[in-house]
């Protein structure tokens, strides 16, 4: 069993209503989260416009947007679930980074204790996933608490071996006692699951804080979660906040999407800083994270927390829309439709709206604009809609 995201539905209601009660406060619009494929770098990040999109060379000035444009800030909330609407935690927050197991070269052997396995973890390294299972069995059955951590990796994982999540939990319990962090993590979520193990959330909550604690930063992100559950009201964020915020200083976008989202809405005893939430979108929007990147397109054409830059919000967007991101299709075509950041294109803009609609999603505005496409730009977009991503 590999690690997952922990609801955060009570923190949506939570911040929901902060939102709601601070008048004519603007807030952050959530799309749907992608795994990170990146560390960013401690600097500030550089908010502009991503090297793999960049926009058209015939994009207007960082001036004021065509006045016939769409309000791209606020996606149509008729649409299903992947719409969203304009205030930000209305949906649970962006699921962790790690959905993909780690490749075996990358793993740090600091994650299977003091004491990494040797010859087991080195066999590992070089993918030889058998060799490092039989190797890992002779010292995990005597106790050793780092080869019993990598027999529960390999089994959790099927490396060279059948999955075997059941076998992979009573590892990872016995290394969890021990003190193994990443045990203490994945023990942790096995218990809250209950499909392995017997469902047990008092032993989940502390092995998630002792894992927390210790410096992980996944189980920083999930600790924080419980937190929220336990108390959705402000005090419970502002506990969350702490373990967000750790984990965004090791640059995990999960936890920096989640700290922009508590300071874009002054939550958590943290003061409203639109600067601060714009920095944090940008670190986890160069980790290719896409709900971070769309955030980020909206903030720069709209000039919160920074100064406004179309060319740049457009490239976003347009990363965020190539990356699968269908609220960001939706936002894309009415980028194109307006010319906001780019030259206008009716092609482009019906293009980028089929693909968001054949994906669920309905935008009336949008319907009509497609409808008023006569048939040879209709033939056009939607020969172009069926060559992009």
């Amino acid at each position: 069993m590999r690690w997952s995201r922990l609801p955060f539905a009570a923190l949506a209601a939570a911040l929901t209503v902060q939102a709601a009660a601070a008048a004519g406060a603007e807030t952050v619009p959530v799309p749907q989260p992608r795994p990170d494929t990146s560390t960013p770098q401690a600097s500030k990040p550089d908010t502009g416009a991503p090297n793999t999109s960049a926009p058209s060379s015939g994009a207007p000035g960082a001036g004021a947007p065509n006045a016939g444009a769409p309000d791209i800030g606020v996606p149509n909330t008729s649409a299903p679930n992947t719409t969203h609407t304009g205030r930000p935690i209305e949906t649970p927050l962006p699921q962790p980074a790690t959905l993909q197991p780690p490749s075996a070269d990358s793993v740090n052997p600091d994650r299977f204790g003091a004491k990494p396995p040797d010859a087991a973890y080195g066999a590992f390294q070089r993918g030889l996933y058998k060799t490092a299972y039989n190797l890992a069995m002779v010292r995990a059955k005597n106790g050793d608490p780092a080869a019993q951590t990598l027999v529960a990796e390999i089994l959790s994982r099927g490396l060279g071996v059948p999955l075997n999540a059941a076998e992979a939990a009573k590892w990872y319990g016995l290394a969890a006692e021990r003190g193994v962090p990443e045990a203490q993590f994945q023990y942790a979520l096995m218990l809250l699951d209950g499909r392995y193990v017997k469902k047990d959330v008092k032993e989940a909550y502390a092995l998630m804080q002792a894992a927390a604690e210790a410096g992980n930063r996944l189980a920083q992100f999930n600790f924080a979660q419980l937190l929220i559950q336990q108390d959705p009201g402000d005090a419970g964020i502002a506990k969350a906040a702490v373990y967000y915020e750790r984990a965004a200083s090791t640059g995990l976008a999960d936890a920096e999407y989640a700290m922009a989202q508590i300071y874009a809405n002054g939550a958590g005893g943290k003061p409203r800083d639109d600067a601060k939430a714009r920095i944090l979108l940008a670190q986890a929007a160069r980790q290719n994270y896409d709900t971070a990147q769309l955030d980020l397109a909206a903030w720069m054409i709209r000039g919160r927390g920074g100064e406004r830059d179309l060319k740049s919000g457009f490239a976003w967007m347009k990363r965020a829309a190539e990356g699968g991101n269908v609220a960001a299709q939706n936002r894309l075509a009415k980028l194109y439709m307006g010319g906001i950041g780019t030259d206008p294109d009716l092609i482009l803009a019906g293009a980028w709206y089929i693909v968001a609609r054949r994906a669920g999603l309905i935008d009336p505005e949008m319907d009509d604009f497609l409808q008023g496409l006569d048939d040879g730009q209709t033939k056009q977009a939607l020969q172009k809609a069926n060559r992009l991503p």
